[in-house]
Order: structure tokens, then sequence, then C-alpha cells
């Protein structure tokens, strides 16, 4: 029996935005507790579309009044959220620069971006993308809703940037990524971060490692 065979398969469908600040932890998160189990897994991770502000302007909205609208907070509490975001990210390894000038974007196209790479022969590049815009986004302060910049984030990531600027610029995997955003509201996803593990676990939320690590134990468990 070779190694690969004593693995445990997991595949795993990430469901979630990369203007979500949640989602950014939920991965680091996620990856984290993966890699505690490096040696006992196979694992397969998908990742899903979720628009938290699909009618969004090609502009964006800054941040601070965006937030204070949405969910009737105030300025001081949208501070203190943002505060506790970068802390739980620093658990992490994953670095917030909440600024006044931070905005939210449109992230249809990062998306259709994403559904491409995931046709690419390599299969690392997909997670290196998805890392890429949420760090351009949170990190970096960057307008991932412009082609341009989606372009050089991709040609970051190692991939061919002609290639990126030709799905984006013409349309393509619009309708794909349409219909898998109805595929997993219809599934009942609600909120992201939503992690599903072989169509069997549901992690909802930006939970701690352990909390990730204790359900792929269940996994391993269950597989001997």
């Amino acid at each position: 029996m070779t190694s690969n065979e004593r693995k445990t398969p997991v595949k795993i469908d990430f469901v979630s935005d990369v203007v979500c600040p949640w989602c950014a932890i939920g991965l680091a998160s996620l990856l984290k507790a993966l890699e505690l189990r490096q040696r006992d897994l196979k694992v397969e991770i998908h990742f899903r579309p979720f628009e938290l502000s699909p009618g969004m302007a090609a502009d964006g909205e800054l941040v601070m009044p965006y937030l204070r609208d949405k969910y009737g907070l105030t300025e001081q509490q949208v501070r203190e959220n943002h505060s506790l975001i970068s802390q739980r990210g620093n658990t992490v390894g994953f670095r917030f620069d909440f600024n006044d000038d931070s905005r939210k974007w449109n992230t249809f196209d990062a998306h259709r971006l994403l559904h491409w790479v995931a046709t690419l022969p390599d299969s690392s590049k997909p997670m290196m993308l998805k890392f890429a815009l949420l760090q351009a986004n949170f990190t970096d302060n960057r307008n991932v809703s412009h082609h341009d910049v989606l372009v050089a984030v991709a040609e970051e990531c190692g991939l061919n940037g002609q290639q990126a600027r030709d799905v984006l610029e013409q349309g393509l995997y619009a309708d794909e990524v349409r219909n898998e955003e109805q595929l997993w509201q219809e599934r009942g996803i609600r909120s992201v971060p939503a992690m599903i593990l072989n169509d069997q676990y549901l992690i909802n939320g930006a939970q701690p490692p352990q909390a990730i690590l204790e359900v792929i134990d269940r996994l391993i468990e269950a597989s001997h």
C-alpha cells in the first residue's frame, strides 16, 4: 500500500467571497488545520463563489459608511469590529490593513477569474490566486474589481496575464459562476465562509484551526 492510499481523502468546498474578512480568516485557519494533518490527508479544495454585495457599483463603496448603513453600526463599532478582525487575522497569519480609504468592491469578475483558474492543469493555482486576491483586497487595499488589478494579481501567481485578461474582457464563465452561486444558495448557504467536507460536514463561519481540526479528525476516524 502506498502512502497516498493510506491517506484519508477529503474534498472541501470552500464557499466564500474575496471581500469577506472572515473568509480570509477562515481560509487561513483551514490551512493551519490541514498542515497539522498533512501526513494523514489527501486534500482537494474547491473554491465556490458567493457575492456579499452582488449589486455593488463598479467604483465600489467606502467600507466605513457601507457597514454603518448596512448593519446600523456607529463608526466606533465598525472600528472595534475591524480591530477584532485584525487580531483574529494575526492569530492565523493573515494581515489586515483597514483604513478610512478601504473600499468594498464588486467581486463577480474575481469569481470568474477563480473559476477559470480551476479549469487549468496546475492544481496549486486556485489556492494561490484565492489567497492573493484576499491579500490584494485586505492587506494591500487594491481594487479587486478592476481588470488591470486582477490581471496583475494573476501574473503575480504565475498565470498567463493575456489569458486572464481574455477571460475578464470576454465575459467568460459568467453563466457558470451564477449557476454555482445559485446552487450553493439552494443548498442553504446564506453566509460565508462555509466549508463543506466530503459533502457531509458543514463548518460555518471563521472557526479557529482547532475547531476545524476536530471535524477533520472525525473524518479520519470514520475512514478507518
